[in-house]
């Protein structure tokens, strides 16, 4: 089994290339979706984060209002840094119990937002960093995902400096470029993970 770090900025275009190369045959392990379900309602991990929060971050329907809870903790640090040790164990636990039902050979790519942030790079046999100037995310969170510039901005700060996480790659893939370049530079990445996967792990060429 290969393991592979996927991390990136906020709209840098992470979750395109996670989609390319399960395309390619990898297994996909996606902690984004996986943190969703560890708050879902009922479950301890959502107890614990209203505790934390109050219950002003619940929705109507009993749920997590996740822009609420993003307009507090990303505008604060220590708050940010309280709701990650509640839901971070939580889908660290559960990321393994998948990845522990995966075939042997299987390219396993844990999806990891704040990769670089946890200082989780040794975690895996290969990180892989999707790379997009500020411009190029500030764009894409306001004109696709809706958000105000403000909050897109506080967002991006939140999160690690581009040097930090290109430092931490084994391999950087360009997100400012179309479609198609983004295509090719994945099916080439894919050949190389491939490549490692039959050797057992090992480095690039």
């Amino acid at each position: 089994m290969l393991t592979v770090g996927l991390t990136g900025g906020i709209g840098a275009g992470k979750s395109e290339v996670s989609r390319l190369l399960v395309e390619h045959g990898a297994v996909l392990i996606d902690s984004d979706r996986i943190a969703r379900e560890v708050v879902a309602p009922g479950t301890p991990g959502l107890a614990a984060v209203v505790d934390a929060f109050g219950p002003e971050v619940l929705a109507a329907d009993g749920g997590l209002d996740r822009p609420r809870l993003g307009s507090i903790v990303f505008a604060d640090p220590e708050k940010l840094a309280v709701l990650n040790s509640i839901v971070h164990p939580l889908v660290r636990d559960r990321s393994r119990e998948l990845e522990s039902a995966v075939p042997e050979d299987a390219v396993v790519v844990h999806d990891v937002p704040l990769l670089t942030e946890n200082g989780l790079a040794p975690l895996y046999d290969v990180v892989i960093v999707v790379d997009a100037s500020p411009g190029t995310q500030l764009d894409r969170l306001v004109r696709l995902r809706g958000m105000t510039e403000e909050d897109a901005r506080a967002r991006m700060a939140a999160q690690a400096t581009r040097e930090q996480r290109r430092e931490i790659a084994d391999i950087v893939i360009d997100n400012d470029v179309p479609l198609d370049a983004l295509r090719e530079r994945v099916a080439d990445v894919w050949d190389d993970l491939a490549r490692r996967a039959r050797q057992g792990g090992a480095g690039a060429e």
